[in-house]
């Protein structure tokens, strides 16, 4: 059965969604044609949430999910969001950039490399500690009066950061790293002022990147010749963590066999049970995992079975920071 999230009076869309970095960027190697035969898949199936950003690939990522939305009726069926702020310098390196000059430029340029099409929803990517975001939003809330997206958010921001925002424009969608390996989110109040503001949350990472399916046994297996899959140089898969934090994949397994589900399905169902407002966006290349991703929602847990899991969610923290230490300092709350 398929669940849904309203957005508003007249829209509400299907839940898990779909996280289209992996399909350009960070996570090793990718081939288009695959990436697109995924994304029909998604369509196909009513997985029609589909979150992408500028930096996935440099408009790789928008550029190949327009391709795909120009196909028939496909733009019609799919809640397209992408995202802004994080750019490439003339030293090569990323910085963020939350400017009103950049929100009109990357909108523009996001249009651009959808062939033409408007994203239903156009969020600033990391907080631009250079702008204040009362500037940053008056922007972004004009492009949405423009008719160039119809929703606007954040990502990554702290719970102040979105009052302020809250109190300049309607403030749709903040996305954030969230699962049962990331619960950052649940203590520094972030949750808490989504609920208050009618926020609804972008969930991404939401099985710890890829580590809570039980599909990596080592740290070996993000390696790659070039060194594509950043995951290799993140603290919390190093070899000197990998086996404290892969007990919460084993206890993961276990409860899923006793339920009948795979363990992310189960990591989703939590997910999707901690509140009426979560979109979980997990990622794959592959078509068999999205549908697997996809039948999540079919996974339904009990009071007793969820008190289950967020036990073995403390009993076993992660070990080591989500990002490396220059990417974490980017990061707000």
């Amino acid at each position: 059965m398929t669940k849904t999230v309203q957005l508003d009076a007249s829209t509400a869309v299907p839940v898990p969604g779909f996280g289209a970095m992996g399909m350009s960027a960070f996570y090793g190697e990718h081939d288009d044609d695959t990436s697109k035969q995924t994304l029909r898949k998604a369509i196909e199936i009513g997985c029609t949430v589909i979150d992408s950003a500028f930096v996935y690939g440099m408009g790789h990522n928008e550029r190949l999910i327009g391709d795909v939305l120009r196909e028939g009726d496909n733009r019609k069926k799919v809640f397209l969001i992408s995202k802004f702020g994080i750019e490439i310098n003339d030293k090569g390196e990323l910085e963020t950039d939350g400017s009103p000059e950049n929100v009109i430029r990357s909108i523009d340029r996001c249009i651009e490399n959808l062939g033409g099409l408007y994203p239903d929803a156009y969020l600033q990517h990391r907080v631009d500690k250079k702008t204040p975001i009362e500037e940053t939003v008056r922007a972004l809330d004009a492009v949405r009066k423009e008719g160039k997206t119809k929703y606007i958010g954040l990502s990554e921001c702290s719970a102040d950061t979105l009052r302020r925002a809250a109190k300049v424009a309607k403030i749709d969608f903040v996305e954030v790293e969230y699962s049962p390996w990331e619960l950052t989110m649940e203590k520094n109040g972030i949750i808490d002022a989504c609920k208050e503001l009618g926020v609804k949350i972008l969930a991404y990472s939401p099985l710890g990147r890829g580590f809570l399916t039980g599909r990596y046994k080592s740290p070996e297996d993000f390696a790659t010749a070039d060194g594509s899959d950043f995951r290799a140089n993140l603290p919390r898969f190093a070899k000197e963590n990998w086996e404290r934090n892969y007990r919460i994949v084993q206890e993961f397994e276990r409860v899923a066999a006793k339920k009948g589900c795979t363990p992310a399905q189960l990591a989703l169902s939590w997910l999707i049970h901690q509140g009426d407002n979560i979109i979980p966006i997990p990622g794959t290349k592959s078509s068999k995992y999205l549908v697997e991703n996809f039948a999540a929602t079919s996974v339904d847990l009990s009071p007793d079975e969820l008190a289950e899991v967020r036990k073995v969610i403390e009993d076993n923290q992660p070990v080591g920071t989500r990002y490396a230490e220059s990417q974490m300092a980017s990061l707000e709350g």
